[in-house]
């Protein structure tokens, strides 16, 4: 399909001054912009249409050869610069999109370069007891930062003056070189991204925006952390260069052993030794809690090594919920490594007992026992 005239496209004559071409190229991409016309592949059409026709009539140079040769200037690669096999209509427009319309429209492409400058995030590392973890604490931490220069309030330039356009890129942050067929487009190496140049840089920061600084912040650390877990701290990083956003400043928890107790998630495990005679006659023991204070456990006759009994709702709070684990009490009876007279005489007159009445356990183990020796 044969391309329209340009000057029909905008609705101008080819008498019709710089101001009226793009007077008439504005009403046109406001009305038919993508963003007002989502999914309307008409009106996306005629935009770029649009664009093109503005494209080459707001040149002097490119109206020239337009008015001289027509669409013919331009086809394959003819005009040196005025080839649109490679042409990208949003990034080329974006500052003319917020002279016509303000930010709505190009100021994303900005902002996504100013967050290029974003500052760094930053990793605190921070060493807590386990009873500290449960009961949650406040802390000041001190640490080496940047943040905003207080003398030009974080621009780059003296007061009383602003940065302009870099140089390299035109101010679009991005500079293209062609490879044969191909447009390759990169990050400006003289801005890096910004756009911008300081010409006048602040004497405080030398342009960067940002002075290196001692801070101390005091931080909250919520009930219930585990070791390793990570607190993000929002905007606490390092400055951005040229007024960019401030990183984040992540603490990671480390959580001390117990000489007591042993963490899994919410729930805590303790190991309690009690001896023979309170293993086999019972009895009642109090053991700690790791809220400071005393849980008492009933031990019942006959009680087994190694067996558990739990207390529920004594363990760790929930980080992220309401309650607390539980505490679960291991017993492990403990056989007395050197015996006085008395104890061995009571022990040897137990063990003839015992053989005399021939333990059930003991005896159905070497039952088992014999029948394998037998095979």
């Amino acid at each position: 399909m044969a391309k329209r005239d340009y000057y029909d496209v905008l609705g101008v004559n080819k008498s019709a001054s710089a101001d009226q071409i793009k007077s008439a190229y504005r009403k046109l991409a406001v009305k038919f912009h993508p963003d007002k016309n989502k999914g309307d592949k008409s009106a996306e059409e005629k935009f770029k249409e649009a664009s093109e026709a503005y494209h080459v009539l707001s040149s002097s140079e490119r109206k020239q050869n337009y008015d001289n040769f027509g669409h013919s200037a331009f086809e394959n690669g003819s005009g040196g610069r005025g080839g649109f096999g490679n042409f990208d209509f949003s990034s080329n427009f974006s500052d003319i999109f917020e002279d016509f319309f303000g930010e709505g429209f190009g100021s994303s492409t900005r902002r996504s370069r100013r967050s290029n400058n974003r500052g760094s995030d930053l990793r605190y590392d921070l060493t807590i007891d386990l009873e500290e973890a449960f009961l949650g604490k406040k802390q000041d931490i001190k640490f080496n930062t940047s943040e905003k220069c207080n003398t030009c309030n974080g621009n780059g330039s003296k007061p009383g003056y602003n940065a302009g356009s870099c140089s390299m890129c035109s101010g679009h942050g991005q500079v293209r070189s062609s490879q044969g067929f191909f447009t390759v487009q990169q990050t400006c190496p003289q801005c890096s991204g910004s756009g911008e140049e300081i010409t006048n840089p602040c004497n405080s920061c030398n342009g960067q925006g940002k002075t290196e600084a001692s801070k101390r912040l005091s931080v909250t650390i919520p009930k219930g952390v585990d070791d390793g877990t990570r607190i993000r701290l929002s905007g606490k990083g390092e400055a951005g260069s040229r007024g960019a956003g401030n990183g984040d400043l992540y603490l990671f928890i480390n959580v001390n052993s117990h000489e007591l107790f042993k963490r899994q998630n919410e729930h805590l495990f303790f190991e309690f030794p009690v001896s023979i005679a309170d293993a086999a006659l019972g009895t009642a023991i109090e053991i700690p809690t790791i809220d400071g204070g005393k849980a008492k456990i009933k031990i019942p006759a006959g009680t087994q090594s190694g067996r558990q009994f739990r207390l529920k709702g004594k363990g760790m709070p929930h980080m992220r919920g309401s309650g607390y684990g539980d505490l679960y009490v291991q017993l492990n009876t403990e056989v007395p490594i050197s015996l006085n007279r008395e104890q061995k005489e009571l022990l040897e007159k137990f063990r003839e007992i015992e053989n005399e009445k021939s333990n059930p356990s003991i005896k159905k183990f070497f039952q088992k026992a014999k029948s394998f020796w037998k095979t």
